[in-house]
């Protein structure tokens, strides 16, 4: 909670890998967990005569999310030169899009507290990642791997529109849904797909002028981007009301700490002597292709989940849950193209399926369950072959050892349903054990449950509960032991 009579402003610069398999001005590949330094050439490494040569497929995936995104994306673009001195870029200068990006305004649309809000964009621009330095603290020295070097990025620029650590974060997420679902980037947080600067500053209510904002650099979690925000509010509300100063500043977070720390004072445009490339050309893009790249985008989240609301009378909640990926979506919608009823398969997703590979870590993709096999085992409780706990059972040999929910039937035997054979157990118990059954007569309903259970006992809980409780009825209803 922010404190009483002050409100934060806060703007967020989201930088996201592009899913190009080479870099974005030279052909040099790459590739998460390669060897350091191994995604290398001389364009790379700023060697003297070489020339950038633009990636055609980064402005290409640049654009569908610019569409996705509302934004004005602009069929002529540049790029410019941001100038700095730090070993991570050996060329000592950024290639980016800073007078001319390839897209301006548009919109992230997220639910915050269940109210939907569009949270304005104020550009997307393209531009070359950079190298990652390590610090080794023990040995005293900084070591700096240029695999990254080079590869493509956007950096989508909000408008200081939020006023919340949850706000940013709702932020993030829908973002984050969007650039996987057109496929531009493969969104993997923890290998740096996705990663946030946020700017934070504070004010009174009702003051329009804006405070001294910081910088918040590189967090790559949901969970830490609330965090960092909630601490820099805070600290920066307690220094003004102890009568210091916020300094404009670049600060890093540590979420072991729960704190953040100042890295170095924050430039500004000017500092970075932005001008033109001379090497690159104008990014000029024709009608046909334009139009191509529009006209290719796939159903957007939340279309998606208004569709499944709408069309397979889901629960916002159901729905918002089976659209937080694509991949998620995609195999919920392959389980009903099986024939299943579509709330049956959400309850079995929600349920059973995501809450064991949230327990394993694991996403939806890397499931051993597919969704056909997940179909099938539904198929089978839905015709009577398998009781929901028999289902249960099959469902974790499905995930443990690969088998089919068939072959777990054939290996187990089904759920017996004969209304004959059941009778015939239930004359058994019951005559098993007459006291209780004189008890339940004289009106000892509860026993009903001991009756279940003793059923359920003898058949190694395969027998059909509801054929089970019917016939107990029937046999127990009147007479004499």
């Amino acid at each position: 909670m922010i404190p009483e009579g002050w409100e934060a402003v806060i703007g967020l610069e989201i930088h996201v890998q592009l899913a190009t398999s080479s870099k974005l001005f030279t052909s040099a590949a790459h590739r998460y967990g390669d060897s350091p330094n191994e995604n290398v050439d001389p364009v790379v490494l700023g060697m003297p005569g070489v020339l950038p040569v633009l990636n055609k497929r980064a402005v290409e995936l640049a654009m569908r999310v610019g569409f996705a995104l509302d934004c004005e994306v602009h069929q002529t673009s540049r790029f410019d030169r941001k100038h700095y001195f730090y070993a991570d870029l050996p060329k000592g200068y950024q290639i980016t899009q800073q007078l001319a990006p390839i897209c301006t305004g548009g919109a992230v649309v997220a639910t915050v507290d269940g109210v939907e809000r569009a949270f304005k964009l104020n550009r997307i621009h393209l531009e070359e990642d950079a190298g990652k330095t390590i610090h080794d603290g023990r040995r005293g020295i900084s070591l700096v791997d240029y695999n990254r070097a080079g590869v493509p990025l956007i950096e989508v620029v909000s408008e200081p529109d939020m006023r919340t650590s949850e706000e940013a974060v709702a932020f993030m997420k829908a973002l984050h849904q969007v650039v996987v679902a057109t496929g531009s980037s493969h969104g993997d947080m923890e290998k740096g797909n996705f990663r946030c600067d946020a700017n934070v500053s504070v004010r009174p209510v009702g003051q329009t002028e804006l405070g001294t904002r910081t910088e918040m650099k590189n967090i790559n979690s949901f969970r830490f981007v609330g965090r960092a925000i909630s601490s820099e509010i805070h600290r920066q509300i307690d220094l003004i009301e102890d009568g210091g100063k916020v300094v404009q500043e670049t600060r890093l977070w540590d979420d072991e700490a729960g704190m953040s720390r100042a890295m170095r004072s924050k430039e500004e445009a000017h500092d970075y002597r932005y001008f033109p490339d001379p090497d690159l050309m104008a990014v000029e893009v024709d009608d046909a292709t334009y139009e191509r790249i529009r006209s290719s985008l796939p159903e957007l989240p939340r279309a998606r989940q208004k569709r499944f609301e709408e069309e397979l009378s889901l629960s916002s909640y159901d729905a918002a849950l089976l659209t937080q990926s694509r991949a998620r979506a995609d195999y919920f919608e392959g389980v009903i193209a099986a024939g299943i009823e579509a709330k049956v398969a959400a309850n079995w997703m929600a349920g059973e399926l995501l809450g064991r590979l949230n327990k394993e870590d694991k996403d939806i993709d890397e499931s051993p369950v597919s969704a056909s096999a997940l179909a099938e085992l539904l198929r089978l409780l839905h015709e009577g072959k398998l009781s929901g706990k028999m289902g249960k059972k099959a469902f974790s040999a499905m995930m443990d050892e690969g088998v089919s929910a068939s072959a777990w039937l054939k290996s187990n035997g089904g759920q017996i349903t004969d209304p004959a054979i059941i009778a015939e157990i239930v004359e058994r118990v019951v005559a098993t054990h007459p006291g209780q059954a004189v008890e339940f007569r004289a009106g000892k309903e509860q026993l009903m449950g001991f009756f279940v259970g003793q059923v359920m006992k003898e058949t190694r809980g395969k027998a059909n509960p509801q054929a089970v409780n019917a016939a107990l009825r029937a046999a127990l209803k009147g007479g004499t032991s």
